[in-house]
This record gives C-alpha cells, sequence and structure tokens, in this order.
C-alpha cells in the first residue's frame, strides 16, 4: 500500500527534475544573418536536424545592417557579420567577440555594371547603387582607388540589400555594389563585372560574433552550434551535390550556380579556425581593417580589439 502510495509521488520528483534539467539550458541562443552563401552551412546544419530548436534559433533578416540593429538592442545573441561590421559594432560598444571564422571572400562581393559601361573608368559621372554600411563603403572605396576616382566623381545611391536587383533592373542606377546571390543572378541578366573581392584579398571575412554576455549564458548552446556548423561542412564535402541542392533553395537559386558563387570564396576548416582564433592572425587583420576605417570616417573612434575572438568554443575534432 505505501509502495503503491509513493509512486505518484516519485513520478512527480522525476518529472520535476527533467523540467529543471531543461530550465538550466535556457531559451535557445538567437543567431541572425542575412542572405549570403559563406552562411549557408549553418542553415544545412538545420535542415539536416543537426541544430536542435530548443538550442538554436536561427533569425533571417533582409540585410546586414538589420543584424546589427538587434545585435545593438539586444534582440539576437548572435550576428554573421563581416570583420568590419564586428568592428563598427565594437566602436560603438557593443560587447561582441569572434567564435568562428565562415569564410573569406575571393571574387563573391562584386561592382556590376550595364553592358555599355566597359572598364572602371567610364563608371565617372554614374549613379552607383550601395548599401551604405561598413562593407559597402569598403567596397566603394577599393573601387574608387581602382579607378583612380574620388567620391565626388560619381552619384552615390544608398540602397538596402533587398532592393539591389529591382533597382539595377530598372535602371535606377548604372553601377551596383552587391554580392552573392545577387551578383550571380545579375551576371546571367547580362550585368558585366568590373571589379570583385578577389582583388582585395583578405580584405572581407565573414565571422560568428556573439555578445559576450550571451556566450556566457548560452555556453553549451554556443558549443552545440559550432559542433553542427563543422557537422555541416563535413556533409558538403562528402555530398557536395546533395548538399547544395539542399541549400540552393534558400538563396534563390540553382545547384550549379551555388557551385559557382561558393567558387568566389574561402571556407576556412577547423584547423584554420584554430589558427585565425587561437593566434594573433585575425586580430592583425582587424587593426588593419580598423586603421583604414577611421581613416575614412567609418567609426568615430578605433575600438580596442583584446580579446576579439576566441577558440574556446570550437569543436575538438
Amino acid at each position: 500500500m505505501q509502495d503503491a502510495m509513493r509512486r505518484p509521488l516519485r513520478l512527480f520528483i522525476l518529472l520535476l527534475l527533467l523540467a529543471l534539467a531543461g530550465c538550466r539550458h535556457g531559451p535557445p541562443l538567437k543567431v541572425g544573418s542575412n542572405q549570403w552563401p559563406g552562411y549557408e552551412p549553418v542553415y544545412l546544419a538545420r535542415d539536416l536536424g543537426l541544430l536542435p530548436a530548443d538550442a538554436v534559433k536561427l533569425v533571417e533578416l533582409p540585410s546586414s545592417t538589420e543584424v546589427m540593429q538587434y545585435l545593438r538592442n539586444g534582440s539576437l545573441d548572435a550576428g554573421m557579420l563581416t570583420l568590419d561590421e564586428v568592428i563598427s559594432l565594437l566602436a560603438e560598444g557593443v560587447p561582441l567577440q569572434v567564435v568562428l571564422v565562415m569564410d573569406v571572400s575571393d571574387g563573391a562581393d562584386a561592382v556590376l555594371a550595364k553592358p555599355e559601361i566597359g572598364s572602371l573608368e567610364q563608371i565617372r559621372g554614374r549613379r552607383v547603387g550601395v548599401e551604405i554600411s561598413a562593407l559597402g563603403a569598403l567596397m566603394l572605396e577599393s573601387l574608387l582607388q581602382a579607378a583612380h576616382l574620388e567620391q565626388k566623381d560619381i552619384q552615390v545611391v544608398n540602397l538596402p540589400v533587398d532592393q539591389h536587383a529591382q533597382a539595377f533592373r530598372e535602371g535606377r542606377v548604372d553601377v551596383l555594389i552587391t554580392f552573392e546571390p545577387t551578383r550571380s543572378r545579375l551576371l546571367a541578366e547580362g550585368a558585366r563585372e568590373l571589379f570583385n573581392s578577389h582583388q582585395i584579398p583578405g580584405r572581407i571575412i565573414d565571422v560568428l560574433a556573439v555578445r559576450r554576455e550571451a556566450a556566457r549564458e548560452h555556453n553549451e548552446h554556443l558549443h552545440r552550434l559550432l559542433r553542427a556548423y563543422f557537422r555541416a561542412r563535413r556533409a558538403m564535402r562528402e555530398d557536395p551535390d546533395g548538399s547544395n541542392r539542399r541549400m540552393a533553395p534558400r538563396l534563390g537559386v540553382d545547384p550549379e550556380t551555388l557551385k559557382t558563387m561558393f567558387a568566389g570564396m574561402h571556407l576556412p576548416d577547423l584547423a584554420e579556425n584554430r589558427d585565425w582564433l587561437g593566434g594573433p592572425r585575425l586580430t592583425r587583420q582587424a587593426e588593419r581593417l580598423a586603421r583604414m576605417m577611421r581613416e575614412w570616417q567609418l567609426i568615430a573612434t578605433t575600438p580596442s580589439l583584446d580579446g576579439l575572438a576566441t577558440p574556446r568554443y570550437l569543436p575538438a575534432r
């Protein structure tokens, strides 16, 4: 009789312990990004069932400008951004730390022009569409240097990323600073490429940056995210065609086009990430970028880059 009475009590205690265990992990880590092929392994991990919904919530936004705003106000715990965008946020006082180098652009960021514009010199006096962001400014400055022009020699048109393709098609701009997947779509429609990130090697680096307090609070979730990321990367190596078929629809392209997009960037593996994050390599690149951004008045102050990156969340293998 006493044993029968204890059973409900034991069941209650077991359920309570399970509930407490779930609470200990807390809410999911909220990670934001815009559309960019270099970020796709994270979404592939989700599609393959490697990324539990209770651990990580992926938030898809129209542009990196919005990802940055969500990080500023604390609506996101982490964001997939270019390194210069991370520097911009650090200069504003947003406490971020880089935990993963996702890709290094090697042609995937580009300057496109109408077919009748055949050279960089011919952009003088033209309407140049660009999102006024750290990345947009970096590409614009690099373009002007390559063309031996100054900003007063062109008409800058501020265009959010989600308006790039439409503005170019409608003739609202003559030249467009953009990136994948818009680059490949417009090239297929007859646009001419005048300049790309292959000509400025190592300048455009995409990373996963986490708010420092979120990294402490979501320690286990962050570990699970990076394990899932590298498992997805392994799936891409072992079954590239199948992986491309899964990833291509989200970017609105076909698998062959996605393959071409990936040719325009380098995705560091686990060993390379340890090198980038565990030594001075990423910090040195960030210091060079910060100096350049300060000279171009893209940031008001040069932020401290002490502890910019950490390899502590990378999986063991």
